[in-house]
């Protein structure tokens, strides 16, 4: 099979490429020391366009081999499948109690990667991306989201949307973030309880509880509530937003995707009867430890990865009248996960700017065609390799909280580093 290799550059070469627009994350610490810096900003589409990208691609990355990408997705569930039985067969024997709950978290901690390498596959059935044919993509995805517990169809039309408006203020509908003087405005409207959690929202010990809770279960609340919906659903009851109404007047589908949305319904009652006969048969603790554990260990990666994917000092976001595909595409940020990003998340945390410029082409063709791109981006290229990985979304969690515009009536806008008192103050 393809293999996914490193992109390799040099420091210098990072720096140079990315003098005029990286604004670095930095901790919500040193941003208060910090004063604001306004980077050097202009458009992509005044430098290259569309045509470009895809010219500049090789032919052959656009090629999608339909039995390449099924021996991918049964070597992950090959894995998946391999290793709960090996932790079902040899873990409950080892006699010393905390060796054994070591080896457990570590079990739950491998799956739910191999979890999180089927469920990026199931997101590229989902753009089309692994065979030419429709019905091939939709039945593995299918497969592989309802086995995850995501309607395949559902979220397939949302993460459209998604792509078709990213980064703009106005229509996205992935980590939007406030603009400052809407940030202020929530945060002076906060009943007295919410003013009372203000005075502890930044101890350490807060900021990791929260982020605990919202990394276990913000997506599965997010796919039943849509909790994450711009203001315009606001007033819509939740279960129209449901990733999971077919009624066809909710805001996210029409009545002629009522079919689909069936469809991705009954595959998540397949998986949810196969999971209460498995209870049944293997009682309620080893599922838990078999699917349960990873599951969430799965949930926390694709939070973390499409935040990081999405947020960053560096990228430029724009309201409508200003935003364009291309603008939006070129906002989004490349970075690197080792071994696990390249090759158990398929490379969809080192390629993502590829994938909002061109989303059919295959990961496994991902490698090259981000390095073909690099040329014509040039600066507009976002990349973060040098910043560990999950520090990086630390500190882009405690610092990135609302974006304000580069230059009054500019209409583009990045992150501010302000601190929040400064912000409350002005």
């Amino acid at each position: 099979m393809a293999q996914i290799t490193t992109i390799t550059t040099s420091r210098e070469t990072e720096i140079a490429q990315t003098a005029r627009l990286r604004l670095l994350a930095v901790s919500a610490e040193e941003s208060i020391k910090n004063e604001k810096v306004k980077p050097f900003f202009e458009p992509p589409d005044t430098l290259y366009s569309m045509k470009d990208i895809h010219d500049a691609i090789p032919k052959h990355c656009f090629e999608r081999n339909s039995l390449l990408s099924f021996g991918y997705m049964l070597r992950d569930f090959a894995m998946v499948f391999s290793l709960m039985w090996l932790a079902a067969t040899f873990i409950p024997g080892i006699e010393n109690n905390y060796l054994r709950k070591v080896v457990w978290v570590a079990y739950s901690f491998l799956q739910g990667c191999f979890f999180t390498g089927l469920w990026e596959l199931a997101h590229e059935c989902g753009h089309g991306a692994l065979s030419p044919k429709k019905w091939i993509n939709n039945s593995m995805g299918m497969l592989m989201h309802s086995f995850l517990l995501v309607p395949y169809h559902s979220w397939r039309f949302t993460h459209s949307t998604h792509h078709k408006t990213t980064n703009n203020i106005e229509k996205d509908i992935a980590f939007v973030p406030d603009i400052k003087e809407d940030w202020i405005a929530k945060r002076k409207s906060r009943d007295w309880f919410m003013k009372m959690l203000e005075l502890v929202e930044d101890m350490p010990i807060a900021v990791m509880l929260e982020l605990l809770g919202h990394q276990l279960i913000a997506w599965p609340v997010y796919l039943i509530i849509n909790n994450f919906a711009l203001p315009r659903m606001a007033a819509i009851s939740w279960w129209k937003r449901s990733h999971f109404y077919f009624g066809g007047d909710g805001p996210n589908f029409k009545l002629a995707n009522s079919k689909d949305i069936i469809i991705s319904d009954l595959g998540i009652a397949a998986a949810l009867s196969v999971l209460y006969a498995s209870v049944q048969l293997f009682g309620k603790w080893n599922v838990m430890l078999l699917y349960g554990f990873p599951y969430l260990w799965t949930n926390h990666w694709i939070l973390t990865i499409t935040f990081l994917q999405h947020t960053d000092f560096s990228i430029p976001y724009y309201p409508t009248r200003t935003w364009t595909f291309l603008r939006g595409a070129a906002s989004t940020v490349d970075r690197d996960f080792g071994f696990i990003g390249r090759v158990l998340f398929h490379g969809a945390i080192e390629t993502h700017v590829l994938h909002h410029h061109a989303s059919r082409i295959p990961f496994y063709h991902a490698i090259e065609a981000t390095k073909a791109i690099r040329g014509v981006m040039g600066v507009h290229y976002q990349s973060d390799f040098e910043t560990p990985y999950l520090w990086a979304f630390w500190k882009n969690r405690r610092a990135c909280m609302f974006v304000e515009e580069v230059d009054k009536g500019s209409d583009i806008y990045f992150f501010s580093r302000e601190s929040k008192q400064d912000a409350m103050k002005g």
